[in-house]
């Protein structure tokens, strides 16, 4: 068969359905087709797992693109054929190599399938499923960060070297994106370094994923080194308590929504989650027995113990008739917007836009530490889980537990220097706990 340096006087004399081999790199080929005309790259080699019954390779022709402006040049069919040539000196066959790249996910589809799987897959560390709005968050994130920025690559393509890039990508705003999604609504992804650290932490989920589906061997997110967490441990001073205290009396006098203003002094008084106090139902709360049975949180079921101050408070809550103690306008369901009303109130209470609904579950667990109370005990009030720990404290030590949450209520009153409104009457002070 003719054999020539491939060269564009060469390639531009070939004609139709004659093939010209290249003598730089074995193998390689240029064939005109006769249909069109255009002269095609291909690699021809025996296949190092595909024997006939004398034991010989099969002979097999591999296409690697049409030469031209625009698509493939002789210098990139070079290297497409060498890189072929190394992966048969490993023993390895081009053409299954590429029928597998074609069968190979690439990441968004791996993306839908993990999200398809997801609400059967059950979290290591706590062993139940995620919940459905942690599952929205993952959407959120994947439809944000990973397709559009690695979306298009197959599953087994990705590498450590990768995800880091992604990972800084995503940090210096590669990601950022503000686009409307309605006549009002407006999706505005900022991206930065929280960002980066939470979505490479979900991608190492869906490449867990990838291998007990058998995609790829590895997971190539483990082993980078993410941003430090940012964990908010934001707390107020007093005189932010102070300034708090005087602004919720603002709310109130301006009309600010009254379940809202109750919602934020319920969290100031508890350290409860957002989620937990607005979605909290009166058939949960006993206010008896002083405790509040949470079926559903974001560590399980939780029974948490009500200060007298916040028994208090909830003897006061006005009672729509509808399940939820923090009702939205419509009776029958949770109070809606709860973060807006609370911008309102931070601005009436001259706060900074740092203090968020986090910080008051922050201020409350750091002044029960303040007190001298220990991680068992605090984690017991807040429902923050610790392998195990709050849910054996609870059952045996409810009776310890409710002095101690009411300590720290009195205590929160004392710095708001105000008492929102509170039933019961004031226990005694210096209240020991192991």
């Amino acid at each position: 068969m003719p054999s020539s340096r491939l060269t564009e006087r060469a390639l531009n004399s070939l004609k139709p359905g004659a093939t010209l081999w290249d003598q730089e790199v074995r193998g390689l080929g240029a064939r005109r087709r006769g249909n069109d005309g255009r002269v095609i790259f291909v690699f021809k080699y025996r296949s190092p797992i595909d024997r006939d019954v004398t034991g010989r390779g099969r002979q097999r022709y591999i296409t690697i693109g049409p030469w031209g402006r625009g698509d493939w040049g002789i210098d990139d069919a070079r290297k497409v054929a060498t890189a072929h040539r190394d992966a048969l000196r490993l023993g390895r066959d081009p053409a299954a190599d590429r029928d597998h790249r074609k069968a190979m996910p690439t990441v968004a589809e791996l993306c839908d399938a993990y999200l398809a799987a997801v609400p059967n897959l059950l979290l290591r560390r706590e062993r139940r499923p995620k919940k459905p709005s942690t599952i929205a968050t993952d959407k959120s994130r994947i439809a944000a960060h990973i397709k559009p920025l690695l979306g298009s690559m197959p599953v087994d393509a990705i590498s450590q070297r990768d995800v880091q890039r992604f990972m800084h990508g995503i940090a210096a705003g590669a990601s950022a994106k503000r686009s409307k999604l309605g006549s009002r609504a407006v999706s505005n992804v900022r991206g930065g370094r929280g960002a980066a650290s939470r979505t490479i932490g979900l991608l190492g989920s869906i490449f867990a994923y990838a291998v007990a589906e058998g995609h790829r061997p590895d997971n190539p997110v483990r082993g980078v080194t993410r941003y430090a967490d940012g964990k908010r441990e934001r707390r107020l001073s007093d005189e932010e308590y102070a300034l708090l205290a005087a602004g919720l009396v603002r709310a109130q006098a301006e009309g600010v929504n009254p379940f809202g203003i109750s919602c934020v002094r319920f969290l100031l008084l508890t350290g409860w989650r957002r989620g937990e106090a607005t979605e909290l139902r009166w058939s949960e709360v006993d206010i008896p027995g002083r405790t509040a049975r949470l079926s559903d949180t974001k560590t399980g079921a939780s029974m948490r113990p009500l200060a007298q101050p916040v028994v208090g408070l909830l003897q006061e809550q006005t009672r729509t008739g509808g399940p939820f103690v923090f009702p939205a306008r419509s009776e029958n369901k949770a109070l809606q917007g709860l973060p807006r009303m609370w911008a309102r109130i931070r601005a009436l209470s001259q706060l900074g836009e740092d203090i968020t609904l986090h910080t008051l579950r922050h201020s409350f667990a750091s002044l029960a530490a303040d007190l001298g109370y220990g991680d068992a005990a605090i984690a017991a009030l807040i429902g923050h889980s610790r392998s195990g720990t709050t849910a054996r404290y609870t059952h045996r030590s409810d009776r310890v537990l409710l002095k101690v949450a009411d300590e720290v209520a009195f205590a929160t009153l004392d710095k708001l220097q105000y008492p929102p409104a509170v039933a019961a009457p004031r226990i005694e002070r210096g209240l020991e706990c192991p």
